[in-house]
């Protein structure tokens, strides 16, 4: 079982920007990592919960980007979020899977995420259907 230490994640900027997760709440089956804003409100944060049910262990991720703007109200600035994009991922294993089966099935799907693989970068980030 890893411990909770800082996650680092590169976003797809034209000069790429790390940005860092630092462990926020560890509780059973579920733990939470946040970038520091300078205010809370606009913190990003990535939660990491697992469960085994049955006989299938259940891993999802969940990444919360809130955009952070100030709103100036009779003088006074005021931070707000206009808008979250919010990212989650499910993955389920049978516990009869091998470590191996686990480690290809994610390295398929984050390949699949990959700008070059331009039918999903389409839909996903260029908000495309497909024909």
């Amino acid at each position: 079982m890893p411990a909770a230490s800082s996650i680092t994640v590169n976003d797809r900027e034209t000069t790429p920007v790390a940005h860092v997760f630092a462990p926020r709440q560890v509780v059973p089956g579920a733990a939470t990592f946040v970038e520091s804003a300078s205010v809370p409100l606009g913190e990003k944060s990535l939660i990491i919960r697992t469960q085994k049910r049955g006989s299938r262990y259940h891993v999802r991720i969940t990444l919360a980007s809130p955009v952070l703007v100030n709103e100036t109200i009779n003088g006074v600035s005021v931070p707000k979020v206009p808008r979250t994009a919010f990212a989650s991922l499910e993955l389920r294993f049978d516990d009869t899977s091998s470590l191996q089966e686990r480690k290809n099935h994610v390295g398929m799907l984050a390949n699949a995420l990959a700008s070059s693989q331009t039918v999903i970068d389409g839909c996903v980030t260029g908000l495309e259907g497909i024909w």
